[in-house]
């Protein structure tokens, strides 16, 4: 098998795990807002379930929660997801929304008091505080973990391959049994680190770009 033929092949896996990789991250950072506001409200029941459910996500490896979202409704309910696709992004979402949330939780545990009082000596309401004044700062100060975070997601879509995905490993396993060449496995390296490369440029434009915000 030709080197061009390889990086086709690869290419055309590389669809799983772009397709992965941007769905989760549009289904995790609104879910991970959602998170974050149960784990900081005052009514305990939703924060102490909230809590629990946190401390298993982030307790358990990602490959088993995909294994568990993909054959445990069949198991239990008799109803299993038949799309192996769509079974990874769930379990893909809910990782990242709860690791997400925790940095959210924390650029907003770190915002001074002293932010919220001077907006309420200036006659600003709760929504004006948080939108004009705290918003801008958070996003700042949680760039750098998210953009850590969301770089790691690139890597982690590999995971899919535990039930079956056909994503770049795979199909580079699949060409190595096939074709007996090993040098496929090595090549879907430059794939993830072409990816890698294009998310660390924005991330570093965008951190330029947010340079004004002064915490």
């Amino acid at each position: 098998m030709t080197f061009w033929e390889v990086t086709v092949e690869l290419l055309n896996a590389s669809k799983y795990t772009v397709g992965l990789f941007f769905l989760t991250l549009l289904l995790a950072i609104p879910l991970g807002m959602v998170v974050c506001a149960c784990a900081m409200t005052k009514f305990k029941p939703i924060k102490y379930i909230t809590g629990t459910f946190i401390w298993i996500i982030r307790g358990t490896p990602l490959m088993l929660q995909i294994i568990v979202v993909f054959y445990v409704p069949g198991l239990l309910f008799g109803t299993p997801i038949k799309n192996r696709f769509l079974a990874a992004l769930i379990a893909f979402a809910i990782n990242y929304a709860v690791y997400f949330a925790e940095i959210y939780r924390g650029g907003i545990s770190a915002m001074p008091l002293g932010q919220y009082e001077a907006c309420k000596v200036l006659g600003m309401n709760k929504a004006q505080t948080n939108s004009l004044v705290i918003f801008p700062q958070v996003v700042k100060k949680i760039t750098p973990a998210m953009s850590n975070e969301i770089i790691t997601l690139v890597k982690d879509t590999s995971l899919a391959n535990v039930i079956g995905i056909m994503e770049i490993i795979v199909t580079a396993k699949s060409i190595v049994s096939t074709h007996a060449i090993i040098w496929p496995i090595f090549y879907t390296g430059v794939f993830y680190l072409a990816m890698v490369g294009v998310l660390t440029v924005f991330f570093k434009w965008l951190e330029k770009r947010m340079n004004y915000y002064r915490a």
